[in-house]
């Protein structure tokens, strides 16, 4: 599978830390190895983000994703969990 990253997912994740970003490159690299990792937490969400999925990156820090084909997937935000469910 294809990581792809969406312009607003770009600019979220210059603004965290280097920690945090070393964090989400982590679990982006396990999450294209075994999506279903148990320490992703990857779960669907619902409300206003209805249609993607969510995981963790370790602490509060969450990916939210839509896979778009078997060969692709596209990160769209990241952030802590009040950031993104405001």
């Amino acid at each position: 599978m294809k990581a792809n990253f969406h312009k607003t997912f770009n600019k979220q994740f210059e603004k965290l830390q280097e920690a945090q970003r070393k964090q989400i490159k982590e679990a982006i690299t396990l999450f294209l190895t075994d999506p279903n990792h148990h320490s992703l937490r990857n779960h669907p969400l619902k409300g206003e983000w209805r249609g993607y999925r969510s995981m963790s990156a370790g602490g509060d820090l969450r990916l939210h994703y839509r896979i778009i084909d078997d060969q692709n997937v596209l990160f769209i935000a990241v952030g802590s969990h009040s950031q993104l469910y405001k």
